[in-house]
Protein backbone atom coordinates (compact mmCIF):
# COMPACT_ATOMS: atom_id res chain seq x y z
CA UNK A 1 0.00 0.00 0.00
CA UNK A 2 1.26 3.61 -0.95
CA UNK A 3 0.32 6.77 -0.61
CA UNK A 4 2.09 9.86 -2.56
CA UNK A 5 1.94 13.05 -4.89
CA UNK A 6 3.33 14.76 -7.43
CA UNK A 7 3.67 18.44 -6.73
CA UNK A 8 5.28 20.67 -9.98
CA UNK A 9 7.23 23.74 -10.33
CA UNK A 10 4.96 26.86 -9.74
CA UNK A 11 2.44 26.10 -6.93
CA UNK A 12 1.65 26.43 -3.83
CA UNK A 13 4.87 25.45 -1.61
CA UNK A 14 3.47 25.89 1.21
CA UNK A 15 0.14 24.11 0.85
CA UNK A 16 2.53 21.27 -0.42
CA UNK A 17 4.16 20.96 2.89
CA UNK A 18 0.32 21.13 4.67
CA UNK A 19 -0.73 18.29 2.03
CA UNK A 20 2.72 16.53 2.54
CA UNK A 21 2.67 16.60 6.53
CA UNK A 22 -1.77 15.67 6.55
CA UNK A 23 -0.50 12.27 4.12
CA UNK A 24 2.21 11.50 6.05
CA UNK A 25 0.56 11.97 9.91
CA UNK A 26 -2.36 9.64 7.91
CA UNK A 27 -0.04 7.17 6.90
CA UNK A 28 1.51 6.88 10.22
CA UNK A 29 -2.23 6.57 11.31
CA UNK A 30 -3.06 3.66 9.11
CA UNK A 31 0.72 2.15 10.05
CA UNK A 32 -0.13 2.25 14.38
CA UNK A 33 -3.43 0.81 13.39
CA UNK A 34 -2.39 -2.19 11.44
CA UNK A 35 0.55 -3.23 13.35
CA UNK A 36 -0.24 -5.13 15.30
CA UNK A 37 2.80 -7.40 14.84
CA UNK A 38 5.02 -7.79 18.55
CA UNK A 39 7.73 -6.48 18.54
CA UNK A 40 8.84 -6.34 22.58
CA UNK A 41 12.06 -7.06 23.01
CA UNK A 42 13.60 -7.86 26.91
CA UNK A 43 16.67 -6.27 28.43
CA UNK A 44 19.59 -8.00 26.73
CA UNK A 45 21.22 -9.89 29.85
CA UNK A 46 24.04 -12.25 29.86
CA UNK A 47 23.22 -15.89 28.96
CA UNK A 48 22.90 -18.20 31.86
CA UNK A 49 26.35 -21.11 32.22
CA UNK A 50 27.62 -23.50 34.07
CA UNK A 51 29.67 -21.41 36.75
CA UNK A 52 32.69 -21.83 39.32
CA UNK A 53 33.81 -20.22 42.41
CA UNK A 54 36.62 -22.70 43.13
CA UNK A 55 39.32 -24.59 40.84
CA UNK A 56 39.07 -28.10 42.20
CA UNK A 57 43.26 -28.20 42.70
CA UNK A 58 45.04 -26.82 45.93
CA UNK A 59 46.51 -23.89 43.49
CA UNK A 60 47.92 -20.86 44.76
CA UNK A 61 45.86 -19.23 42.40
CA UNK A 62 44.07 -15.88 43.86
CA UNK A 63 42.43 -12.16 42.36
CA UNK A 64 45.59 -10.40 44.41
CA UNK A 65 47.45 -10.29 40.99
CA UNK A 66 46.77 -10.54 37.58
CA UNK A 67 48.00 -11.90 34.97
CA UNK A 68 50.72 -9.10 32.92
CA UNK A 69 50.06 -8.51 29.16
CA UNK A 70 53.36 -9.66 28.06
CA UNK A 71 53.42 -12.36 30.55
CA UNK A 72 55.96 -14.31 28.10
CA UNK A 73 58.61 -12.00 30.05
CA UNK A 74 58.36 -13.89 33.27
CA UNK A 75 60.60 -17.33 31.95
CA UNK A 76 63.05 -14.20 31.78
CA UNK A 77 64.67 -15.38 27.91
CA UNK A 78 65.22 -12.37 26.16
CA UNK A 79 65.26 -14.73 22.81
CA UNK A 80 61.89 -15.69 23.60
CA UNK A 81 60.79 -12.22 23.79
CA UNK A 82 62.25 -11.47 20.35
CA UNK A 83 60.57 -14.99 18.54
CA UNK A 84 57.31 -13.54 20.21
CA UNK A 85 57.50 -9.83 18.78
CA UNK A 86 58.55 -11.26 15.39
CA UNK A 87 55.71 -13.81 15.16
CA UNK A 88 53.31 -10.85 16.30
CA UNK A 89 54.55 -8.97 13.61
CA UNK A 90 54.96 -11.50 11.18
CA UNK A 91 52.46 -14.43 11.63
CA UNK A 92 49.83 -14.37 9.09
CA UNK A 93 46.81 -16.02 11.30
CA UNK A 94 46.88 -13.38 13.53
CA UNK A 95 47.12 -11.00 10.24
CA UNK A 96 44.10 -12.50 9.00
CA UNK A 97 42.32 -11.84 12.11
CA UNK A 98 43.41 -8.20 11.85
CA UNK A 99 41.59 -7.82 8.52
CA UNK A 100 38.52 -9.73 9.92
CA UNK A 101 38.38 -6.36 12.46
CA UNK A 102 38.83 -4.48 9.39
CA UNK A 103 36.19 -6.06 7.67
CA UNK A 104 33.52 -5.93 10.53
CA UNK A 105 34.01 -2.16 11.00
CA UNK A 106 34.05 -1.43 7.19
CA UNK A 107 30.27 -2.91 7.62
CA UNK A 108 29.54 -1.23 10.97
CA UNK A 109 29.69 1.87 8.17
CA UNK A 110 28.04 -0.04 5.55
CA UNK A 111 25.09 -0.82 7.75
CA UNK A 112 24.90 3.04 9.68
CA UNK A 113 24.82 4.29 5.29
CA UNK A 114 21.44 2.46 5.56
CA UNK A 115 19.93 5.31 7.52
CA UNK A 116 21.15 8.38 5.23
CA UNK A 117 19.67 9.66 2.04
CA UNK A 118 20.92 8.73 -1.45
CA UNK A 119 21.30 10.84 -4.69
CA UNK A 120 21.88 9.63 -7.87
CA UNK A 121 22.05 12.19 -11.04
CA UNK A 122 21.87 11.43 -15.04
CA UNK A 123 21.90 13.09 -17.96
CA UNK A 124 20.73 11.51 -21.71
CA UNK A 125 19.83 12.60 -25.23
CA UNK A 126 17.93 11.22 -27.74
CA UNK A 127 17.79 11.64 -31.56
CA UNK A 128 15.01 10.16 -33.92
CA UNK A 129 14.57 10.38 -37.49
CA UNK A 130 11.56 8.90 -39.46
CA UNK A 131 10.76 8.78 -43.33
CA UNK A 132 9.56 12.24 -44.11
CA UNK A 133 10.06 13.69 -40.63
CA UNK A 134 12.48 16.31 -39.44
CA UNK A 135 15.30 14.96 -37.56
CA UNK A 136 14.27 15.30 -33.34
CA UNK A 137 16.56 15.85 -30.96
CA UNK A 138 16.05 15.64 -27.03
CA UNK A 139 18.04 16.21 -24.01
CA UNK A 140 17.40 15.12 -20.56
CA UNK A 141 18.69 16.07 -16.80
CA UNK A 142 17.67 14.80 -14.03
CA UNK A 143 18.60 14.22 -10.19
CA UNK A 144 16.90 11.62 -7.67
CA UNK A 145 16.54 11.20 -3.55
CA UNK A 146 15.76 8.61 -1.43
CA UNK A 147 15.56 8.28 1.58
CA UNK A 148 14.05 6.06 3.77
CA UNK A 149 13.23 6.64 7.01
CA UNK A 150 14.32 5.15 9.86
CA UNK A 151 11.22 5.79 12.35
CA UNK A 152 11.21 2.23 14.23
CA UNK A 153 15.25 2.37 14.79
CA UNK A 154 15.57 -1.12 12.44
CA UNK A 155 19.05 0.33 10.70
CA UNK A 156 20.05 1.37 14.55
CA UNK A 157 18.74 -1.98 15.74
CA UNK A 158 21.42 -3.77 12.65
CA UNK A 159 24.31 -1.31 13.62
CA UNK A 160 24.21 -2.39 17.20
CA UNK A 161 24.07 -5.71 15.76
CA UNK A 162 27.28 -5.18 13.43
CA UNK A 163 28.91 -3.04 16.33
CA UNK A 164 29.11 -6.42 18.06
CA UNK A 165 29.98 -8.48 15.17
CA UNK A 166 32.90 -5.92 15.71
CA UNK A 167 33.94 -6.38 18.99
CA UNK A 168 33.62 -10.35 18.83
CA UNK A 169 35.83 -9.72 16.06
CA UNK A 170 38.42 -7.90 18.04
CA UNK A 171 37.69 -10.58 20.96
CA UNK A 172 39.00 -13.09 18.00
CA UNK A 173 41.82 -11.62 17.32
CA UNK A 174 43.16 -11.25 21.13
CA UNK A 175 42.71 -15.38 21.07
CA UNK A 176 44.56 -15.86 18.07
CA UNK A 177 47.48 -13.79 19.70
CA UNK A 178 47.13 -15.40 22.83
CA UNK A 179 47.07 -19.15 20.81
CA UNK A 180 50.45 -17.69 18.74
CA UNK A 181 52.31 -16.52 22.06
CA UNK A 182 51.54 -19.98 23.23
CA UNK A 183 52.09 -21.54 20.66
CA UNK A 184 55.36 -20.23 20.02
CA UNK A 185 56.53 -20.25 23.20
CA UNK A 186 56.16 -24.36 23.57
CA UNK A 187 57.75 -24.54 20.36
CA UNK A 188 60.47 -22.50 21.36
CA UNK A 189 61.33 -24.53 24.55
CA UNK A 190 60.36 -28.32 22.59
CA UNK A 191 63.01 -26.86 20.59
CA UNK A 192 65.66 -26.18 23.50
CA UNK A 193 64.63 -29.30 24.84
CA UNK A 194 65.84 -31.61 22.22
CA UNK A 195 69.17 -29.52 21.76
CA UNK A 196 69.74 -30.73 25.34
CA UNK A 197 68.75 -34.31 24.20
CA UNK A 198 70.77 -34.45 21.33
CA UNK A 199 73.99 -33.34 22.96
CA UNK A 200 73.18 -35.90 25.84
CA UNK A 201 72.80 -38.87 23.00
CA UNK A 202 76.12 -37.51 21.56
CA UNK A 203 78.01 -37.80 24.35
CA UNK A 204 76.61 -41.71 25.03
CA UNK A 205 77.14 -42.31 21.31
CA UNK A 206 80.66 -40.79 21.73
CA UNK A 207 81.82 -42.73 24.84
CA UNK A 208 80.30 -46.21 23.44
CA UNK A 209 82.49 -45.27 20.07
CA UNK A 210 85.91 -45.33 22.48
CA UNK A 211 84.46 -48.59 24.13
CA UNK A 212 84.55 -50.00 20.68
CA UNK A 213 87.75 -49.47 20.16
CA UNK A 214 89.00 -50.99 22.85
CA UNK A 215 87.06 -53.91 22.18
CA UNK A 216 88.01 -54.53 18.77
CA UNK A 217 91.82 -53.98 20.11
CA UNK A 218 91.51 -56.78 23.02
CA UNK A 219 89.48 -58.90 20.15
CA UNK A 220 92.26 -58.84 17.50
CA UNK A 221 94.60 -60.02 20.86
CA UNK A 222 92.19 -62.57 21.54
CA UNK A 223 91.45 -61.21 25.27
CA UNK A 224 87.47 -60.83 23.90
CA UNK A 225 85.03 -62.70 22.24
CA UNK A 226 83.20 -61.71 18.99
CA UNK A 227 79.96 -61.20 20.79
CA UNK A 228 81.03 -58.65 23.33
CA UNK A 229 82.26 -56.64 20.38
CA UNK A 230 78.89 -57.40 18.39
CA UNK A 231 76.55 -56.88 21.30
CA UNK A 232 78.70 -52.98 21.52
CA UNK A 233 78.49 -52.42 17.62
CA UNK A 234 74.30 -52.97 18.71
CA UNK A 235 74.38 -50.19 20.91
CA UNK A 236 76.23 -47.81 19.03
CA UNK A 237 73.51 -48.86 16.13
CA UNK A 238 70.79 -47.86 18.61
CA UNK A 239 72.40 -44.50 19.89
CA UNK A 240 72.65 -43.57 16.66
CA UNK A 241 69.39 -44.43 15.50
CA UNK A 242 67.95 -42.39 18.66
CA UNK A 243 70.36 -39.31 18.26
CA UNK A 244 69.21 -39.42 13.87
CA UNK A 245 65.47 -39.25 15.54
CA UNK A 246 65.86 -36.54 18.24
CA UNK A 247 67.67 -34.22 15.04
CA UNK A 248 64.70 -34.69 12.83
CA UNK A 249 62.31 -33.48 15.25
CA UNK A 250 64.60 -30.73 16.16
CA UNK A 251 64.32 -30.16 12.51
CA UNK A 252 60.41 -30.34 12.07
CA UNK A 253 60.25 -28.53 15.29
CA UNK A 254 61.95 -25.44 13.70
CA UNK A 255 59.78 -25.68 10.65
CA UNK A 256 56.98 -25.22 12.96
CA UNK A 257 58.31 -21.92 14.40
CA UNK A 258 59.63 -20.64 11.07
CA UNK A 259 55.86 -20.68 10.11
CA UNK A 260 54.51 -19.14 12.94
CA UNK A 261 56.84 -16.64 12.63
CA UNK A 262 56.17 -15.73 8.96
CA UNK A 263 59.25 -17.20 7.74
CA UNK A 264 59.65 -19.65 5.21
CA UNK A 265 60.56 -22.81 6.76
CA UNK A 266 64.14 -23.49 6.40
CA UNK A 267 65.05 -20.55 6.62
CA UNK A 268 65.35 -19.93 10.60
CA UNK A 269 67.12 -21.63 12.95
CA UNK A 270 67.21 -21.21 16.40
CA UNK A 271 70.85 -21.61 17.98
CA UNK A 272 71.61 -24.45 19.90
CA UNK A 273 71.04 -23.88 23.45
CA UNK A 274 70.44 -25.88 26.82
CA UNK A 275 66.51 -25.59 28.05
CA UNK A 276 67.49 -25.49 31.89
CA UNK A 277 69.94 -23.06 31.91
CA UNK A 278 68.19 -20.40 29.31
CA UNK A 279 64.20 -21.26 31.03
CA UNK A 280 63.09 -21.41 34.29
CA UNK A 281 59.25 -21.44 35.71
CA UNK A 282 57.82 -19.11 36.75
CA UNK A 283 55.03 -18.84 39.44
CA UNK A 284 51.80 -19.74 38.56
CA UNK A 285 49.32 -17.16 37.42
CA UNK A 286 46.47 -15.23 39.12
CA UNK A 287 43.00 -15.67 38.00
CA UNK A 288 39.21 -16.75 39.84
CA UNK A 289 36.69 -18.51 37.59
CA UNK A 290 35.01 -15.37 37.85
CA UNK A 291 37.06 -13.78 35.88
CA UNK A 292 38.00 -15.85 33.04
CA UNK A 293 34.48 -15.32 32.17
CA UNK A 294 35.64 -11.70 31.34
CA UNK A 295 39.04 -11.89 30.41
CA UNK A 296 39.00 -15.03 28.42
CA UNK A 297 38.94 -13.42 24.60
CA UNK A 298 37.16 -16.38 23.67
CA UNK A 299 34.22 -16.52 26.13
CA UNK A 300 33.81 -12.49 25.66
CA UNK A 301 33.81 -12.91 21.19
CA UNK A 302 31.34 -15.74 22.21
CA UNK A 303 29.08 -13.64 24.26
CA UNK A 304 29.64 -10.62 21.56
CA UNK A 305 27.43 -13.41 18.82
CA UNK A 306 25.13 -13.80 21.38
CA UNK A 307 24.50 -10.31 21.74
CA UNK A 308 24.56 -9.72 17.83
CA UNK A 309 22.10 -12.04 17.63
CA UNK A 310 19.87 -10.61 19.97
CA UNK A 311 19.80 -7.63 17.76
CA UNK A 312 19.43 -9.15 14.64
CA UNK A 313 15.98 -11.00 16.50
CA UNK A 314 14.92 -6.69 17.12
CA UNK A 315 15.63 -5.95 13.74
CA UNK A 316 13.78 -8.72 12.31
CA UNK A 317 10.84 -7.68 14.62
CA UNK A 318 11.09 -4.21 13.71
CA UNK A 319 10.98 -5.40 10.11
CA UNK A 320 7.15 -6.13 10.63
CA UNK A 321 6.25 -2.36 11.01
CA UNK A 322 5.35 -0.33 8.48
CA UNK A 323 8.62 1.57 6.37
CA UNK A 324 8.43 5.18 5.40
CA UNK A 325 10.33 6.47 2.46
CA UNK A 326 10.51 9.88 0.87
CA UNK A 327 11.64 10.24 -2.93
CA UNK A 328 12.34 14.00 -4.29
CA UNK A 329 12.80 13.92 -8.25
CA UNK A 330 14.19 16.84 -10.32
CA UNK A 331 15.22 16.81 -13.80
CA UNK A 332 14.78 19.33 -17.24
CA UNK A 333 14.00 18.23 -20.40
CA UNK A 334 14.81 20.81 -23.84
CA UNK A 335 14.48 20.08 -27.42
CA UNK A 336 17.84 22.58 -27.51
CA UNK A 337 21.16 21.83 -25.16
CA UNK A 338 21.63 25.51 -25.17
CA UNK A 339 17.68 25.63 -23.36
CA UNK A 340 18.13 22.50 -20.76
CA UNK A 341 18.69 24.37 -17.76
CA UNK A 342 15.69 27.43 -18.50
CA UNK A 343 13.11 25.05 -16.65
CA UNK A 344 12.75 22.63 -14.10
CA UNK A 345 10.23 20.37 -12.94
CA UNK A 346 10.19 19.12 -8.87
CA UNK A 347 8.69 16.25 -7.69
CA UNK A 348 8.00 14.76 -4.50
CA UNK A 349 6.30 11.88 -3.44
CA UNK A 350 6.23 10.33 0.40
CA UNK A 351 5.26 6.58 0.63
CA UNK A 352 4.15 4.29 3.13
CA UNK A 353 4.08 0.41 3.02
CA UNK A 354 2.73 -1.48 5.41
CA UNK A 355 3.56 -5.43 5.49
CA UNK A 356 -0.05 -7.02 6.00
CA UNK A 357 0.88 -10.06 4.39
CA UNK A 358 4.86 -10.80 3.89
CA UNK A 359 5.36 -14.74 5.14
CA UNK A 360 9.17 -13.56 4.93
CA UNK A 361 8.96 -11.71 7.34
CA UNK A 362 7.37 -13.73 10.02
CA UNK A 363 10.19 -16.45 8.80
CA UNK A 364 12.89 -13.88 9.54
CA UNK A 365 12.02 -13.70 12.82
CA UNK A 366 11.91 -17.27 13.72
CA UNK A 367 14.96 -17.76 12.04
CA UNK A 368 17.04 -15.14 13.98
CA UNK A 369 15.91 -16.29 17.34
CA UNK A 370 16.78 -19.91 16.27
CA UNK A 371 20.01 -18.66 15.78
CA UNK A 372 20.64 -16.60 19.07
CA UNK A 373 19.88 -20.30 20.83
CA UNK A 374 22.48 -21.42 18.64
CA UNK A 375 24.85 -18.67 19.72
CA UNK A 376 24.17 -19.27 23.48
CA UNK A 377 24.39 -22.80 23.44
CA UNK A 378 27.97 -22.43 21.64
CA UNK A 379 28.47 -19.68 24.72
CA UNK A 380 27.80 -21.82 27.36
CA UNK A 381 30.13 -24.86 25.02
CA UNK A 382 33.00 -22.05 25.17
CA UNK A 383 32.24 -21.43 28.97
CA UNK A 384 32.63 -25.36 29.92
CA UNK A 385 35.62 -26.13 27.49
CA UNK A 386 37.45 -22.88 29.56
CA UNK A 387 36.99 -24.66 32.75
CA UNK A 388 38.17 -27.53 31.28
CA UNK A 389 41.53 -25.97 29.87
CA UNK A 390 42.19 -24.58 33.50
CA UNK A 391 41.19 -27.23 35.18
CA UNK A 392 43.37 -29.35 33.11
CA UNK A 393 46.66 -26.78 33.23
CA UNK A 394 46.18 -27.15 36.65
CA UNK A 395 46.30 -31.14 36.73
CA UNK A 396 49.44 -31.46 34.79
CA UNK A 397 51.52 -28.15 36.57
CA UNK A 398 50.57 -29.70 39.79
CA UNK A 399 51.15 -33.72 38.65
CA UNK A 400 54.40 -32.72 36.53
CA UNK A 401 55.77 -30.84 39.86
CA UNK A 402 55.53 -33.52 41.67
CA UNK A 403 57.24 -35.93 39.58
CA UNK A 404 59.61 -33.46 38.74
CA UNK A 405 60.73 -34.71 42.79
CA UNK A 406 60.73 -38.20 42.09
CA UNK A 407 62.76 -38.07 38.67
CA UNK A 408 65.31 -36.06 40.53
CA UNK A 409 65.67 -38.64 43.38
CA UNK A 410 65.72 -40.99 40.41
CA UNK A 411 68.65 -39.54 39.04
CA UNK A 412 70.34 -39.20 41.85
CA UNK A 413 70.31 -42.82 43.07
CA UNK A 414 71.18 -43.59 39.27
CA UNK A 415 74.20 -41.30 39.31
CA UNK A 416 75.43 -43.15 42.60
CA UNK A 417 75.07 -46.55 40.93
CA UNK A 418 77.08 -45.78 37.63
CA UNK A 419 79.77 -44.26 39.44
CA UNK A 420 80.06 -47.58 41.78
CA UNK A 421 79.18 -49.75 39.15
CA UNK A 422 82.33 -47.76 37.08
CA UNK A 423 84.68 -48.62 40.39
CA UNK A 424 83.63 -51.90 40.09
CA UNK A 425 84.18 -52.62 36.22
CA UNK A 426 88.14 -51.36 36.98
CA UNK A 427 88.39 -54.46 39.55
CA UNK A 428 87.01 -56.93 37.46
CA UNK A 429 83.33 -57.64 39.48
CA UNK A 430 81.26 -56.26 37.23
CA UNK A 431 80.95 -56.86 33.45
CA UNK A 432 81.01 -53.59 31.04
CA UNK A 433 77.33 -55.27 29.98
CA UNK A 434 76.41 -54.13 33.28
CA UNK A 435 77.79 -50.70 33.35
CA UNK A 436 76.04 -50.33 29.34
CA UNK A 437 72.48 -50.57 31.60
CA UNK A 438 73.34 -48.81 34.19
CA UNK A 439 73.98 -45.80 31.99
CA UNK A 440 71.28 -46.80 29.79
CA UNK A 441 68.82 -45.96 32.64
CA UNK A 442 70.66 -43.03 33.86
CA UNK A 443 70.47 -41.39 30.40
CA UNK A 444 66.71 -42.24 30.48
CA UNK A 445 66.09 -40.63 33.86
CA UNK A 446 68.02 -37.89 32.99
CA UNK A 447 66.04 -37.61 29.47
CA UNK A 448 63.39 -38.14 31.50
CA UNK A 449 63.93 -35.46 34.33
CA UNK A 450 64.47 -32.56 31.25
CA UNK A 451 61.63 -33.60 29.40
CA UNK A 452 59.72 -33.20 32.53
CA UNK A 453 61.15 -29.37 33.15
CA UNK A 454 59.72 -28.78 29.87
CA UNK A 455 56.27 -29.96 30.72
CA UNK A 456 56.09 -27.98 33.45
CA UNK A 457 57.28 -24.79 31.30
CA UNK A 458 54.05 -25.85 29.15
CA UNK A 459 51.66 -26.62 31.64
CA UNK A 460 52.87 -23.19 32.68
CA UNK A 461 52.34 -21.40 29.37
CA UNK A 462 49.03 -23.51 28.82
CA UNK A 463 48.06 -21.77 32.73
CA UNK A 464 48.51 -18.44 31.16
CA UNK A 465 46.34 -18.89 28.01
CA UNK A 466 43.69 -21.12 29.88
CA UNK A 467 43.63 -18.12 32.12
CA UNK A 468 42.78 -15.27 30.09
CA UNK A 469 46.82 -14.23 29.27
CA UNK A 470 46.32 -11.11 30.86
CA UNK A 471 43.55 -9.63 28.75
CA UNK A 472 41.64 -7.10 30.99
CA UNK A 473 38.11 -7.81 31.74
CA UNK A 474 35.36 -6.88 29.21
CA UNK A 475 31.65 -6.23 30.14
CA UNK A 476 29.43 -7.20 26.99
CA UNK A 477 26.63 -4.67 25.92
CA UNK A 478 25.46 -2.47 23.38
CA UNK A 479 27.74 0.20 23.00
CA UNK A 480 28.20 3.15 20.01
CA UNK A 481 31.34 2.79 18.53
Amino acid sequence: MSAGFNHQAGSDIPKCHVAMKQGLLAALAVALLSACADVSMPAYRQPDAPIKTAWSQDAKVSAADTIAPDWWKEFQDPYLDSLVNKAIAGNFDVKILAARIQVANAEVGEVRAGALPSLSAGAGASFEKSTGQKFNKQFNLGTQVNWDIDVWGKVERGVQAQTANYRASEADWRAGYLALVSSVSTTYFQILQLDEQIDQQQRALDKNRQILSIYDAMYKNGLLPNTRVLQQRAEINRLTNDLLELKRGRNLAGNALATLLGVPAGEFKVPPGHLRDKVSPPAVPAGLPAELLKRRPDVVAAEFRVLQAYDLVGQAKLAQLPSISLTGRGGSSSFALTDLLKSFTFGLLPSINIPLFDPSVKARVKTSEAEGRVAEEQYRKTVVTAFEEVENALVNLDSHKKQRTELQQQVDHLKVVASQVEAQLKEGLVSQLEVFETERSLLSAQLALLANHQQILSDTVTLYKALGGGWPAVDVSNASK
